[in-house]
């Protein structure tokens, strides 16, 4: 993993575990207080609400670092490596312009939901679309790094071929 890499999984981790962490706790915590005295607090349903865009975008974005998201790459494999090169680059970069036009038209959006606030802790609307827009500019940049991969691969070694197992003879 190159700097890039290492810091957007960085990122996407540490957002992972901290919002699921807090998740856990508030949910069980109100539980507990629910059957132990039959009261809750009333806004431990609205945190996990806050949060829970901030664990799926991480996660998103986590998927994408590790190429974990469903791919058909068949037809890819038939062509020569010079036609998968300049089709797998402008892929990518058409990829990383989608991405990067969504994180524009949600950052447009964030003065329109700023005023939305949250019912109970008064959190504007915007923190949320925030966790979006920051999701899409990670996953934009990923892209352009695999655009630059699918420009510049790296070498193969000379030496790919399987080896060949003798047939038993009986």
């Amino acid at each position: 993993m190159n700097i890039l890499e290492r810091v957007v999984v960085g990122v996407c981790r540490g957002v992972l575990w901290l919002s699921t962490l807090v998740i856990f706790l508030i949910l069980s915590a109100n539980t507990v207080l629910r059957y132990a005295t039959g009261t809750s607090l009333q806004w431990a349903n609205e945190v996990p609400e806050l949060l829970f865009p901030w664990l799926v975008m991480a996660g998103v974005v986590l998927a994408a670092a590790h190429g974990a998201h469903i791919t058909t790459s068949f037809l890819m494999d038939a062509v020569p490596a010079a036609v998968r090169r300049v089709v797998g680059a402008l892929g990518w970069l058409a990829v990383a312009a989608l991405y990067g036009t969504l994180a524009i038209a949600t950052v447009r959006m964030l003065e329109i939901v700023h005023d939305e606030k949250s019912p109970i802790l008064q959190v504007p609307g915007s923190i949320t679309y925030g966790c979006v827009a920051g999701g899409m500019v990670l996953l934009a940049l990923l892209a352009l790094q695999s655009a630059w991969k699918a420009w510049n691969p790296a070498p193969q070694p000379a030496d790919t071929a399987e080896p060949t197992v003798p047939a038993a003879h009986w």
